[in-house]
């Protein structure tokens, strides 16, 4: 990805644009772990790509006051590439019936992997299940053969996200500047979502 030439100073955005500042971490040591003891009634079921209806509705439920929507706009037989890929482990956390959580490792840059989606519906936020998901996480990425672990996290995330992050061992390595079509406009997500995320309609 090619460097930009920026001065300082403001910069406006067209209509209908969102601006995002991206943070990327990197884990380049495996760190100690133990296995995850779930509580009672949770456990990580596989994605398979087969019903991709009910893997967007847990998407949303996680990401959508996150302003997650790239799963949300990429068409069904790209999102059933990734999902059924050999090289991409994608898990939803269960409690019982409902779908509460999301890991998704890709391993199809060896020797790096991403951890490429991480979170929880808002309701679990808070728990104690993202440090429990986080370690799952971690034993299965550093289980395979690899050097390095990355991950990136942006000013739409939950307020702490960065701090987890490098508490759970990840340094910032880099910084990038997203622009995107407001999801929100679009019709991908609610006008409610992300309201930690002003909305610009004209």
């Amino acid at each position: 990805m090619p460097e930009l030439e920026l001065t300082n100073g403001y910069y406006d955005l067209p209509k209908g644009k969102l601006v995002n500042l991206v943070t990327c971490l990197e884990m380049l040591n495996r760190p100690e772990l133990a296995p995850v003891v779930w509580p009672e009634g949770y456990h990580l079921a596989p994605c398979n790509g087969a019903d991709l209806a009910s893997y967007r509705q847990v998407f949303r439920a996680v990401g959508q006051d996150l302003m997650w929507f790239s799963r949300l706009i990429m068409p069904d037989e790209a999102l059933s590439a990734i999902l059924t890929n050999p090289a991409i482990e994608s898990s939803v956390l269960m409690k019982g019936p409902d779908a509460v959580g999301l890991l998704e490792l890709n391993f199809a840059e060896l020797p790096d992997c991403e951890l490429a989606f991480f979170g929880l519906v808002p309701g679990e936020v808070g728990s104690g299940l993202g440090r429990l998901l986080m370690q799952e996480g971690l034993n299965r990425a550093w289980a395979q053969k690899i050097n390095r672990l990355w991950v990136h996290t942006c000013h739409y995330d939950h307020p702490k996200a960065l701090s987890f992050y490098q508490k759970a061992g990840f340094r910032p390595y880099k910084t990038m500047i997203e622009v995107h079509d407001d999801p929100r406009l679009s019709g991908h997500l609610p006008l409610s979502s992300a309201p930690h995320v002003p909305l610009v309609k004209s």
